[in-house]
């Protein structure tokens, strides 16, 4: 199955870079260049692409708003946002995280580590695009005030995890993959992703991603200062 991308950018020379390296690469192809958010949301509707990457900074309709529309259109479940960025922390990743975007990379990342990240949200096991950066998100959420409300009703989901899911919740916004868990936990990695499938099923989350805001915003993960 081709793996069918959209870009979101401002910068006309990116992406055309972008779109030679993923339409070189086999089983992908890109469906559709925007330039600003406004632009990216409608194209997202009109193609339905597994993976939009999208710029955090673009004139008008910035990619934060554009993500944010995208995460709320029950149409567009299924599309999975990729966060582009120059900076590795950056408060309005975490932001896009909150919204719905399934991850971040640094446009100063490798060819093949944006090509993962591709394969990574679109499998929908998403939690930070390339494997250097893993936990990098849940470090920083634990940073000061994150500007968190609380939500009764996602309190009430987390009520009702069972007792393994929601260690596997803890683990997961800890940064480790299924096997990782799977080790940690003397479990199968099968068994681990029927945990997640069913914690992201009860909390509404779209991925693992959304898992990892989940997990410290409701205080299940405790915030550490190092």
């Amino acid at each position: 199955m081709t793996i069918r991308v959209l870009l979101a950018d401002d910068q006309a020379l990116l992406r055309s870079a972008f779109r030679v390296l993923v339409d070189s690469e086999p089983g992908m192809e890109v469906v559709g260049e925007a330039s600003d958010g406004a632009e990216a949301v409608r194209l997202a509707r009109e193609h339905t692409p597994d993976v939009v990457l999208m710029d955090i900074r673009m004139p008008g309709t910035d990619g934060l708003a554009a993500t944010r529309e995208i995460g709320a259109d029950p149409a567009l479940a299924r599309v999975r946002v990729v966060i582009l960025t120059t900076f590795e922390v950056d408060d309005y990743v975490v932001q896009a995280l909150r919204a719905g975007a399934s991850g971040f990379l640094g446009k100063g990342s490798e060819p093949e580590e944006l090509l993962t990240a591709i394969r990574v949200a679109a499998g929908g096991e998403a939690l930070l695009s390339p494997a250097a950066t893993k936990g990098l998100i849940a470090r920083f959420l634990a940073q000061g005030d994150t500007g968190a409300v609380p939500d009764p009703a996602r309190a009430e989901r987390l009520a009702t995890l069972t007792g393994r899911e929601r260690e596997v919740l803890v683990q997961v916004a800890g940064g480790h993959s299924n096997d990782e868990i799977a080790e940690r936990l003397a479990v199968s990695p099968l068994t681990v992703k029927t945990h997640v499938n069913r914690a992201m099923a009860k909390l509404g989350a779209r991925d693992r991603a959304q898992l990892v805001v989940i997990a410290y915003e409701s205080g299940l993960v405790r915030p550490r200062r190092d």
